[in-house]
């Protein structure tokens, strides 16, 4: 427990706004369709949901999981229903997940991306009849070693300089 605590910089609503907008835009890749491509708008909603519950809550959540029925061409608010019950549950836990390193919070994490997918495997399960498969849920565990990448990329502009110029204020 030795390592230090930093305090970051306010994050700016344009960095979560572009964070948000290049993940639904990695999730337009051609890639979406194959086994283990991660869905990154729920990475990005459970990562801004952790750190920044009062940014991005339930509304942005549920607006982008239209985003993306619209997109997967699914049913309407299937995506909308999981990354809303995603944000709830990123939003819950906040303030016990932070305490911990990046690591044991991708452990945290883990179950609520786990439940996003068994959420959208119920609704197709309901609507259309088929299963999707278990090799569905691999997403969550290459999402999950993805985790510390994504942390060090969402938090790299609110840290603080290691050498302090006297002339900044901060």
């Amino acid at each position: 427990m030795n390592r230090p605590h930093y305090i970051l910089l306010p994050v700016s609503p344009l960095f979560i706004a572009f964070s948000l907008t290049c993940a639904f835009m990695l999730n337009l890749l051609p890639w979406g369709h194959l086994v283990g491509a991660p869905d990154f708008v729920a990475l990005v909603l459970v990562f801004w949901g952790i750190h920044q519950p009062r940014k991005v809550g339930i509304g942005v959540a549920f607006f982008m999981g239209l985003l993306m029925d619209v997109h997967e061409a699914t049913l309407l608010g299937e995506n909308a229903l999981a990354y809303t019950l995603l944000s709830y549950l990123a939003i819950m836990i906040h303030r016990r997940v932070l305490w911990f390193p990046v690591l044991t919070q991708a452990l945290h994490v883990f179950p609520l991306l786990l439940a996003t997918q068994a959420i959208q495997v119920l609704v197709s399960v309901i609507v259309s009849g088929k299963f999707l498969g278990w090799l569905y849920f691999i997403e969550s565990v290459v999402a999950i070693a993805l985790w510390p990448v994504i942390t060090w990329m969402l938090l790299a502009p609110q840290r603080r300089a290691v050498d302090r110029d006297h002339t900044r204020p901060i």
